[in-house]
């Protein structure tokens, strides 16, 4: 990010602050300026919910997207756009992205799926693990064997003074230390 006040015509990447949850909202209100690009890059994840596994889409960066335009011509049209609450700047300088970030950025992200990042859970063997719904919620454990095509772990649980594996669903367990809340 460079700081800097634009004084050109040439379009810049900024960092546009849109309401919270409505980033995706602003994206689309902003990809219909004439001359401006935007990028919302944002994350699909599924986590276990009391009524079951849920999928969930979410910002990147909550509350912010980012968009190209030309400063001087559109930057009142920018803070005026539905689900924008304004360009991101300190005092009377807005830092500009350097183009170079976001084609970093971009290549994580797929073009087919609109910007959209599926985050699947990495459970290895040897991973602790922390059951978060049904009967043992609560239980951390290690799983022994991962069954990738029926979507479970085995885990090695003391029972009754024994140890035993069970068989457990991956969309029940997570990783300690996961950043998706249950």
């Amino acid at each position: 990010m460079s700081e800097k006040e634009p004084s050109s015509a040439e379009p810049f990447w900024y960092c546009v602050r849109a309401k919270p949850k409505a980033e995706h909202l602003a994206a689309a209100h902003l990809d219909r300026i004439d001359g401006a690009s935007v990028f919302c890059p944002r994350i699909r994840y599924e986590k276990a919910t009391r009524r079951g596994p849920v999928w969930f889409f979410e910002a990147l960066f909550p509350s912010y997207v980012f968009a190209k335009f030309d400063f001087e011509n559109q930057l009142r049209h920018i803070n005026g756009t539905p689900n924008v609450s304004g360009v991101l700047h300190f005092g009377d300088i807005y830092p500009t992205i350097e183009e170079s970030y976001l084609t970093e950025l971009r290549a994580e992200f797929p073009a087919e799926e609109k910007e959209i990042r599926v985050i699947e859970p990495q459970i290895e063997v040897g991973d602790t693990i922390e059951v978060v719904q049904g009967p043992m919620k609560g239980l951390q454990t290690v799983v022994t064997q991962v069954l990738p095509s029926q979507e479970r772990v085995n885990t090695l649980l003391e029972w009754l003074g024994e140890e035993r594996e069970a068989e457990v669903s991956l969309k029940i367990v997570r990783k300690p230390g996961d950043v998706r809340h249950y």
